[in-house]
């Protein structure tokens, strides 16, 4: 499996939104049959394509905090993510759902059990600790590929957490961040791996080699990601 790059040139914090229209232009146009890339972005919500906004989101929330708000083209829930999680993009040739769940969530329990973590998969395609969850995953799925991605929780902000991603006040009493801290667990608690240090452990175990993206690649990726910034698809629904 090839680790994709981004050129030195492209400089600066980079949205959410570059980087899934990086797995569609990667799934568009490499040849490679498994490709895989971690990012990590500024504090942002995604939620899944069939979502409505106003449901899952506490805009005001963010709006107030400088939280960004994504559409993604996948199903699955609403996600906060920050500098402290690892987002985990996987890219295959092949269209069969349940495989390619399958051999994402076998390759990342794999990756944790080598660094001493009980790490297990559940039905919902969510990996475990215990019987907390540390990394839940989401499928998009083109002609002749398939994209999971995944959002691995190393540490995250609890505050921005809960209130980003719930919007009604009456779940934001004090016990709200326990009842959610109680149903999740980060993993820097079972590693004594730094977050740049578990980053490289997963792409040397993982990866042989890379592909390393243009700057012609970056404005193909531009080009994508302009359908996530358009206000009526985060909007729709």
């Amino acid at each position: 499996m090839k680790y994709i790059t981004l050129p030195a040139t492209l400089t600066g914090d980079t949205h959410l939104s570059f980087y899934l229209a990086m797995e569609e232009y990667v799934a568009r146009n490499t040849d490679e049959p498994d490709c895989f890339f971690m990012w990590q972005v500024e504090p942002t919500v995604i939620f899944g394509r069939n979502q409505v906004l106003q449901n899952e989101v506490n805009v005001p929330y963010c709006r107030e905090h400088g939280i960004e708000i994504f559409r993604r083209k996948s199903g699955g829930g609403c996600v906060y993510a920050d500098k402290d999680n690892i987002m985990l993009s996987f890219i295959t040739k092949g269209d069969n759902v349940p495989m390619t769940f399958n051999r994402f969530m076998t390759m990342i329990i794999f990756v944790l059990q080598k660094l001493g973590v009980e790490a297990a998969g559940t039905t919902h395609n969510d990996v475990m600790i215990g019987d907390r969850k540390v990394c839940g995953t989401a499928f998009y799925q083109l002609p002749g590929r398939s994209i999971v991605h995944s959002t691995m929780l190393y540490d995250t902000n609890m505050e921005h957490m809960l209130n980003a991603i719930t919007p009604s006040t009456e779940k934001l009493q004090k016990n709200g961040v326990e009842s959610v801290r109680q149903r999740i667990t980060f993993l820097k608690e079972h590693i004594s791996l730094n977050i740049g240090e578990l980053k490289a452990f997963i792409r040397q175990t993982l990866c042989q080699g890379e592909l390393q993206l243009t700057d012609a690649d970056v404005e193909g990726i531009r080009r994508i990601e302009q359908e996530y910034l358009d206000k009526e698809f985060i909007q729709r629904m």
